[in-house]
């Protein structure tokens, strides 16, 4: 049978392919201007000694951690040798819009095709509005390596299936839009993973970011769980690893819901994950909701924290809070 032999998850976000000497620069017009954010309001209720964080030395540090943290993960994913990498991301606009976004997707198509994440109106915004640089980090993503990456049909089905028998509605695709192609959550990892590009990927598809059927904190618990089944009663010699690609808190830093998160896992404490509060998973903060997934899928293995790191970039408090880990 097939054996999960390692769990990894990781931020994601534009700021790791931004140097932390350019990060004001980069993104504080972008937050100023984001209309999702107040970001007046925000900056009225910063947290005491924000400036400390903003230096160029303190973010230098950040970044350079950030980094180190990266490379820790894909030198764990190489010594674990794995076949086949299922991979838990979100979809922000890339293959889902308003006209059909499911909860839960798997993909078992037969190749993972490389676009611009644009495409038809892909990513979670329009770039056009947004600076040159920041734009750049966005699609930094998907500047390097193959136009195609290896899929693994095989275990897709076979994830649908099993999915399916343990009362999950699953939505499938065999087929990504050969514009936008494979979403950002998945070409992260390939990006700073797995360069080699060689290793197949299931890309398995969450909603974290749109209301009205956003996953539940208990119902990603639960299809973690169901995850891992579906791949060990695969009739199959292969080493799979499970990664989470996404989070920690962000745009805005929530380091209190961070904390809770990770404590929650190292500890293994399912009823602290079931019950995270779902009205503060907003905006990227709603990745959480893959490390809850994981968190599910882990439950026999050891998590070892390998960093988190509150990566402040405004005034107002924004950044991203990152989080690098992985399971023996």
């Amino acid at each position: 049978m097939a054996k999960v032999v390692l769990g990894v998850a990781t931020s994601h976000t534009p700021q790791l392919n931004v140097p932390a000497s350019s990060w004001p620069s980069v993104f504080l017009e972008k937050d100023r201007t984001d209309p999702r954010l107040d970001y007046e309001a925000l900056l009225s209720s910063a947290k005491p000694g924000i400036a400390e964080e903003l230096t160029p030395e303190r973010m230098q540090q950040h970044d350079d951690a950030c980094q180190k943290a990266l490379d820790g993960l894909a030198a764990v994913l190489r010594q674990a040798s794995v076949d086949v990498v299922v991979a838990l991301g979100d979809d922000q606009h890339e293959q889902f819009h308003d006209d059909n976004m499911p909860m839960f997707c798997v993909y078992y198509g037969d190749s993972l095709p490389m676009g611009t994440r644009e495409g038809r109106g892909g990513g979670d915004r329009a770039l056009g509005g947004m600076s040159r640089a920041y734009q750049a980090a966005e699609r930094h993503q998907l500047t390097d390596g193959p136009k195609e990456y290896p899929a693994c049909p095989e275990l897709g089905f076979q994830l649908i299936r099993s999915l399916t028998d343990a009362e999950f509605d699953i939505s499938v695709s065999r087929r990504l839009d050969p514009d936008v192609g494979l979403g950002h959550a998945f070409t992260f990892i390939y990006r700073r993973l797995l360069p080699d590009g060689m290793t197949p990927m299931v890309p398995v598809m969450l909603n974290t970011f749109y209301m009205p059927n956003a996953a539940p904190p208990d119902r990603c618990y639960d299809f973690g769980r169901a995850l891992r089944s579906a791949i060990e009663s695969w009739e199959s010699d292969t080493r799979v690893a499970i990664i989470a690609s996404g989070g920690l808190s962000h745009v805005i830093i929530d380091e209190d819901l961070d904390q809770a998160t990770l404590r929650a896992m190292l500890t293994k404490d399912s009823s602290t994950l079931r019950g995270l509060p779902a009205d503060r998973m907003k905006l990227g903060t709603s990745e959480n909701r893959n490390w809850i997934a994981m968190a599910g899928a882990m439950e026999p293995m050891d998590m070892l924290l390998a960093e988190y790191i509150p990566c402040y970039r405004t005034p107002a408090g924004t950044g991203c809070g990152m989080g690098f880990a992985y399971w023996l």
